[in-house]
């Protein structure tokens, strides 16, 4: 793939699931209901919106978990990957065999992940620990443990949900600190997220949907500053 070019190509996408409104009766919900946009490579797309806008729907509509109910998806031959912390991690298991585990079910080869795992142990700051069950883990040590194994992936296109620091106050320094760095490489990221500042600091354009539909694409400051006025809108009294 050369710089510049398209890596995934949504055209008036849709995704419904279906909710139970009674004993016998569920209706379609529809997560997403329009869609569009391109993702070309070597860029950072921001994706914002409220909660419960279809942020999350979408990454895994992105990552391939779901396909689309309407509409066309285009992979244009990339390998995507969602960063996601603590994935299949097993209580009784070592720090070092979950790392593996995990590295796995995030689509590293065994042998990818085994020759990273001084690095895991040695970025994660367990120590010793990281030959122990996590079972014995505080929840700050399991997200340092997930956060330095998700970080070894190397995909085409990294997906990124509000992810930018875990664990307490110096290791989220860090791991925010490498994780902005990641983003302003050249890899092609999509970021999701609610806060306008983190998608204005780190995105080169950004996408704003709401209730499922895509409400402006482009320029990251015009589309944030649409953004915001629809938010001061939504919170004026009356």
């Amino acid at each position: 793939m050369t710089a510049g070019s398209p890596v995934l190509t949504l055209r008036n996408v849709g995704a419904f699931y279906w909710r139970r409104t009674g004993y016998l009766k569920k209706n379609r919900f529809w997560a997403l209901r329009d869609i569009s946009f391109e993702l070309h490579q070597g860029e950072s797309l921001g994706v914002i919106g409220r909660n419960g806008a279809g942020k999350s729907t979408l990454l895994q509509l992105l990552a391939g978990v779901l396909r689309p109910d309407q509409g066309s998806l285009i992979n244009h031959g990339a390998h995507v990957a969602l960063l996601s912390l603590q994935i299949g991690f097993v209580p009784y298991l070592s720090g070092r065999q979950n790392a593996i585990l995990s590295g796995l079910l995030l689509g590293m080869s065994r042998q990818e992940i085994e020759k990273k795992l001084n690095e895991i142990r040695d970025f994660s700051e367990l120590g010793d620990f990281f030959d122990q069950p996590i079972n014995v883990y505080s929840s700050g040590m399991k997200a340092r443990l997930g956060f330095s194994v998700a970080f070894q992936l190397n995909p085409d296109v990294l997906l990124i949900d509000e992810v930018l620091g875990v664990g307490d106050a110096a290791f989220k320094e860090k791991s925010g600190q490498m994780m902005r760095e990641k983003i302003r490489s050249e890899k092609t990221i999509v970021l999701v997220s609610h806060s306008p500042g983190t998608i204005r600091q780190l995105c080169d354009r950004a996408v704003w949907i709401d209730n499922g539909t895509t409400r402006a694409e482009g320029n990251t400051v015009e589309v944030l500053e649409r953004y915001s006025e629809f938010i001061k809108n939504k919170e004026k009294p009356g």
